[in-house]
């Protein structure tokens, strides 16, 4: 059995003018994604505002989450059989139609609790049709030596997003009724949608495509198969499943971290000062995302040239997530803390675009969608999962103790990727 699949040369089938196309994509995915973001911050918080219940926001987080990974197993397929663009375009166009429902149901006050979480996980639906498409198109129209570049141009979008759109949706929350605000998504996608229906690409014909009598069930299984039988795909996908069950989960109890241990605390950094809970928090998340922005700004302007392994890159990003979220929960003062989360969105940033490269260039280009299928599937997962886990765990021991623990688990993850790499 070979160790690596035999891949396609990449810059065969990519167009002269790939510059253009990718610029077209990565601006297109980007105003949707603010969009989008934009919006499922404004109907959380007015779920939280209307409610006040855990529960409704439990579910709808589970609407939010759950879908996504579902469809995403289907999505994989659906890539590799049909038009990569129409699988981009038509979930945008989804989207925005079920926004435009929901926001007319609010103007006239017909939208109870239940319409709320059917747009929820309609919309997360969509992502997981569209999300192994993106990843699965950008090797189609990107030469080979790009592909760390572009994934991580695509990766710092997505970081400076996490700044930019809750920002952006507190403004308009205190200006804006929601149902006005749902227009801001609708408008987002059209654009995006005309953007990337402008790309203009030969496509690829796939496997699928000759075996037509294959149902998507079958692509699946081939797919799982595929997947399993290269130690290299096998062990990111594996690793970076459970990386998300016991590191990425427990991240989102950050907030219960700030309240128990800094509760009382103050911090002043000269331009403002931390003392309320509400600016610990919007610390805690600038911290991360101004990591996550460099760290994908670094990988787009040096990347290529510095690594050349994707594989050890990722393993030493595991590693460096493991030590930084352990010490999350050993930080003797805030300012430490803030520090050390610096730190834990720079290695988070450092191992998103290695994973989707390397998965990009080890699989062929008939098998794309479903490698990053099982990819959306296994991370998607991994998170609600853990949540339901250490959320219970947090309320019967010392959360510092979850991110100690869960920071130590992951350090031997990326250890055995190492020795993956090392033997293939």
């Amino acid at each position: 059995m070979n160790n690596h699949p035999q891949s396609q040369p990449a810059a065969a089938a990519v167009p002269p003018h790939w510059q253009a196309q990718v610029a077209l994509l990565l601006t297109g995915q980007a105003l949707s994604l603010i969009g989008s973001s934009i919006v499922q911050y404004a109907v959380f918080w007015y779920l939280v505002m209307r409610t006040d219940s855990g529960i409704t926001m439990t579910v709808a987080m589970l609407c939010a989450c759950v879908p996504q990974a579902i469809v995403s197993l289907f999505g994989g397929a659906w890539a590799d059989r049909w038009n990569k663009k129409a699988l981009i375009i038509l979930p945008d166009a989804l989207i925005a139609a079920v926004t435009v429902v929901l926001s007319i149901a609010i103007a006239h006050n017909l939208a109870d609790l239940m319409l709320f979480f059917v747009v929820l996980a309609i919309r997360s639906a969509g992502g997981g049709a569209q999300t192994p498409a993106v990843q699965s198109f950008i090797p189609q129209i990107t030469p080979e030596h790009a592909l760390l570049r572009v994934n991580s141009i695509n990766g710092t979008i997505q970081s400076v997003n996490l700044i930019a759109a809750p920002a952006v949706a507190a403004v308009l929350v205190n200006l804006l009724p929601l149902w006005a605000i749902l227009y801001v998504d609708v408008t987002t996608a059209v654009i995006g949608v005309a953007f990337v229906a402008l790309i203009r690409v030969r496509r690829a014909r796939a496997a699928a495509a000759q075996a037509p009598s294959a149902s998507v069930f079958d692509d699946m299984r081939t797919g799982l198969r595929y997947a399993w039988q290269y130690p290299r795909i096998r062990s990111v996908l594996v690793a970076y499943a459970i990386v998300c069950f016991i590191n990425i989960a427990p991240m989102n109890l950050t907030l219960i971290l700030m309240n128990r241990g800094f509760d009382g605390q103050q911090l002043n950094l000269g331009f403002t000062v931390l003392s309320t809970a509400a600016d610990k928090l919007a610390a805690n998340e600038m911290a991360w995302s101004v990591g996550m922005v460099i760290g994908g700004a670094l990988l787009a302007a040096f990347g290529a040239r510095i690594f050349h392994d994707n594989m050890a890159l990722l393993a030493c990003a595991f590693i460096g997530m493991g030590v930084c979220t352990a010490g999350l929960g050993l930080s003797p003062t805030l300012l430490v803390y803030l520090c050390v989360d610096f730190l834990v969105g720079l290695c988070t940033s450092l191992g998103s675009s290695p994973t989707f490269t390397l998965l990009q260039h080890e699989s062929t280009p008939e098998m794309r969608g479903r490698v990053f299928g099982l990819l959306t599937t296994f991370s998607g997962f991994g998170t609600p999962l853990g949540m339901l886990v250490f959320g219970p765990l947090a309320d019967v021991i010392d959360v510092r103790v979850i991110f100690v623990v869960g920071g130590v688990l992951t350090v031997p993850f990326g250890i055995w990727l190492l020795r993956v790499d090392r033997r293939h």
